[in-house]
């Protein structure tokens, strides 16, 4: 996919004389899409974190996590997307090697939501819900699944329906679909613009505290650019710091990328910035795809991160 935000897609910093000057290579273009999970990104950019690692970072708008993966190597040298995809994609044949955790769900960080004049008030009223998710590979449908269970839904009876989250808050007005997983800042816009509902936070459960996304390159991309690649870990970590300390930081670089103004942005849920991959918090979402079939079989977390990654 060619960029779509030209705020997003313009080269950020210049290496400083000395930084880095091994790296195997600068420039990096990461994948990206509008959602609070990069905003560490954000942060890193504007507090010139990548330039004091020698790196210049091009930022590209993404819309589809299975695409995003699908142009590493070509357009793209890392992408961020959800485990689920990662993982997915790797039993598909793809070879990656993770480079970071995103971010970790916290209340109301991801939901089920629905219309302004629903009367689908409890997770468990409805045997045979129709749900919107985002794709039926991903997060939404994982953890919809796993807690409409906890709720006595039987998993075969879920009608899920794909599309966009841009286009779950006229589906809920019109009626076409009972309830939409969301994720920030998707949930905060719908209840600002529809007067949207939730129907059930979707981190409960089985799926408390649950790992959510992260940034991965080609194993091949891995393989021959170590350095750029730890420079690259280096700065995500201090970034993720930073965003975990300061919650309003997050909320405001919103407005510079998310199409959300100030004052929505200030009432989005925030969840939790990893510092570091670990092998242990990830497999919990290989294992969970395994139980629900969204895996053929048990995937081995640890094989997927960079040499000398432990728990």
């Amino acid at each position: 996919m060619t960029c779509v935000l030209t705020a997003s897609c313009s080269l950020f910093g210049s290496s400083p004389d000395g930084a880095n000057a091994d790296l195997e290579r600068n420039l990096l273009r990461i994948g990206v899409a509008q959602v609070v999970d990069v905003a560490p990104l954000r942060i890193a950019l504007t507090e010139k974190l990548f330039e004091k690692h020698g790196l210049q970072v091009n930022l590209v708008a993404q819309n589809n996590d299975s695409e995003a993966i699908k142009q590493l190597d070509t357009t793209l040298d890392i992408t961020w997307a959800s485990h689920v995809s990662f993982f997915r994609e790797v039993t598909l044949g793809a070879q990656l090697q993770l480079q970071g955790e995103a971010y970790q769900a916290g209340p109301n960080s991801m939901a089920l939501v629905t219309g302004p004049t629903s009367d689908y008030d409890d997770p468990g009223k409805r045997p045979t819900p129709s749900i919107a998710v985002n794709n039926q590979n991903d997060i939404g449908y994982l953890t919809t699944r796993a807690v409409l269970d906890t709720a006595a839904v039987e998993k075969g009876k879920i009608k899920f329906r794909d599309m966009p989250f841009g286009e779950m808050e006229k589906a809920l007005q019109a009626g076409e679909v009972d309830a939409a997983f969301m994720i920030e800042p998707f949930i905060t816009k719908a209840q600002r613009n529809i007067g949207a509902k939730i129907l059930t936070d979707t981190a409960r459960g089985p799926t408390l505290d649950f790992p959510m996304s992260g940034y991965a390159s080609s194993k091949k991309f891995a393989e021959t650019n170590p350095k750029t690649l730890k420079a690259f870990r280096d700065v995500l970590r201090e970034a993720q710091q930073r965003a975990q300390a300061n919650k309003l930081a997050v909320q405001d670089s919103l407005t510079s990328y998310a199409d959300v103004d100030q004052s929505t942005a200030a009432l989005v849920s925030v969840g939790t910035f990893p510092l570091s991959l670990n092998p242990i918090r990830l497999q919990r979402v290989a294992d969970m795809m395994d139980t629900e079939d969204i895996l053929s079989g048990r995937l081995d977390v640890q094989g997927l991160l960079p040499p000398g990654t432990t728990s």
